[in-house]
């Protein structure tokens, strides 16, 4: 079988462990996103590849759910300690190491899709981790506070701000000429069922599904998400700040309405968001927090199942 799923970070990563562990003989294709991608100190990080590359790889700091295990901060200090910025952003010393290797790398020519295939190398992620471009896509964020109405980047915002200023709307910088990354599309063509994580409906997969082509390669297919609400509140992160900066409301039946019933065949949701209802998609109520790697495995396992009942 192969399956692919679009992800972002944390709840992407944690469902595809789940999605592993129920169906470890699939070919699993990860289109993940890149528009959190930000360089700092000279090296270009790609948090939610790496959160994915980590967490599949048994790598991640299972507590926070980002960065290296058995992280130090050393060189975080010391570059505090010369004063140079941003010092809002936090680097480990472990994870330096893939910038720096990634950095070097695109230096001397080589596009993402390859340097992140060089990367899994010595992860060993058991999927096929693809970003969804290769090109330079970054996420902005267009907020008001006192030093005026400005564009910030998605990180600044996310990570410095917290998203306490509200954001009035988030522009994709380079989508505009940006084409997916090889591999992509045909994974997509060739997938029995796409599954989409719970991770966040609009810098995550909303912003994997800006990139050209790459929805309507998905509106043919057998697709099923599960929802990242539950009871009106975002299960992990602070998607509820991101859908109410494009006028979307919190709830499980919102986020479906925004992917649409043209993409979405069936939608899985929490027990308390029973009611949820779109034409044409065919919504599934069961628990759905993910509070270990042995119930996102049960949640993958329904949402293939549907997805396998949908495809037939």
């Amino acid at each position: 079988m192969h399956i692919v799923s679009l992800a972002g970070g944390i709840g992407g990563a944690r469902f595809l462990r789940g999605l592993r562990a129920t169906e470890p003989d699939a070919l699993i294709t990860v289109i993940g996103n890149t528009g959190d991608d930000i360089t700092l100190f000279g090296l270009r990080v790609c948090p939610d590849l790496d959160t994915v590359m980590y967490t599949l790889g048994n790598g991640i700091d299972e507590e926070q759910g980002w960065g290296r295990a058995k992280e130090s901060h050393v060189v975080k200090e010391e570059l505090a300690a010369y004063g140079v910025e941003p010092q809002w952003f936090g680097l480990g010393d472990r994870d330096f190491a893939t910038h720096i290797v990634r950095s070097q790398m695109l230096e001397a020519g080589y596009p993402l899709s390859q340097i992140t295939q060089a990367l899994c190398a010595r992860w060993q992620p058991g999927v096929r981790l693809l970003p969804m471009s290769d090109d330079r896509c970054e996420t902005h964020v267009v907020i008001e506070d006192e030093h005026g109405r400005r564009a910030v980047h998605f990180q600044e915002w996310w990570v410095r701000l917290r998203a306490s200023v509200p954001a009035q709307s988030f522009a994709l910088v380079g989508v505009d000429t940006a084409k997916p990354a090889p591999g992509v599309l045909e994974a997509i063509e060739q997938a029995d069922v796409v599954i989409l994580p719970p991770s966040n409906p609009v810098v995550s997969i909303g912003t994997i599904l800006q990139i050209p082509g790459i929805r309507d390669a998905l509106l043919p297919k057998t697709v099923v998400g599960v929802s990242p609400i539950i009871g009106g509140a975002p299960v992990r992160g602070m998607a509820d700040a991101c859908l109410t900066a494009i006028g979307v409301e919190t709830t499980a039946q919102a986020v479906l309405e925004l992917y649409g019933s043209d993409l979405i065949d069936g939608w899985l949701v929490a027990e308390e968001d029973e009611g949820v209802a779109l034409g044409g998609v065919q919504v599934v109520a069961r628990p759905i927090l993910m509070h270990d790697t042995g119930a996102a495995a049960d949640i993958a396992r329904t949402a293939l199942d549907l997805a396998q009942e949908l495809a037939r």
